[in-house]
């Protein structure tokens, strides 16, 4: 394929004094009931060459994980409603900042473990301290997306989990690749980024996600769930 950047954002950037293109991987619109592994021969397997990266959004692991759910199917308790007029909500994405993203995130993570983050976070606040809540709470609630308006239907009424096992995903999708390449499920957005899991040692993880700081994958309506890192 031709190498393409999604708008706004370069298609080669510098890290560590060498030059990597991340190129986005322009998909259908992947729903529930849809197969990773299907959706991953389809596009990838002939944009792939030995020794690139693949990078895979948590995003479509979690929803052909059955991990997606419309808004209107999540019934929030009293104790969500409470504690998500606390969360502060950014330019970015809603977070845990409404009731139903905050009922998932007790689902997901227990109740005991919400209330322990949530009482951390008020009193280090107090003292200028930010971002004690997901420390606390773990990666799990982390990665949960709320729905947004500029992201692409259904899932702009969708609250979406973090994928189950992505580690074990990573390795999968290596094998299903004829172990030509690394694969990585990453979670990245334009205030950040981890990675999830992936088949890369912890220096390897450290330098994708310098390489993938900037989003190049976007996080709106470019359809570009999959993307490929290769040296420039």
């Amino acid at each position: 394929m031709t190498p393409e950047a999604n708008a706004g954002k370069t298609l080669v950037v510098a890290v560590d004094g060498t030059s990597y293109a991340r190129i986005p991987i322009r998909t259908r619109v992947v729903m529930p009931g849809d197969v990773l592994d299907d959706v991953v021969r389809e596009y990838a397997t002939d944009a792939v060459e030995p020794g690139d990266l693949l990078f895979v959004t948590e995003k479509i692991v979690a929803i052909t994980q059955g991990r997606s759910y419309l808004v209107e199917d999540i019934r929030p308790r009293r104790l969500a409603r409470f504690l998500s007029r606390f969360v502060v909500r950014t330019p970015y994405g809603i977070g845990l900042g409404m009731p139903e993203t905050m009922e998932m995130a007790l689902r997901e993570c227990g109740t005991l473990r919400i209330l322990f983050a949530a009482a951390v976070s008020a009193v280090t606040k107090l003292f200028g301290r930010r971002g004690d809540f997901y420390r606390v709470a773990g990666e799990k609630a982390r990665a949960i997306d709320g729905p947004t308006t500029g992201t692409i239907p259904p899932y702009d009424r969708s609250v979406v989990l973090g994928p189950a096992r992505p580690r074990e995903v990573a390795a999968h999708l290596r094998q299903l690749l004829g172990g030509r390449v690394d694969v990585a499920v990453v979670d990245i957005n334009d205030l950040g980024g981890n990675i999830l899991g992936s088949t890369l040692d912890r220096a390897g993880e450290q330098r994708l996600v310098r390489i993938l700081a900037d989003n190049p994958l976007g996080q709106g309506t470019e359809s570009t769930p999959l993307g490929v890192v290769r040296p420039a």
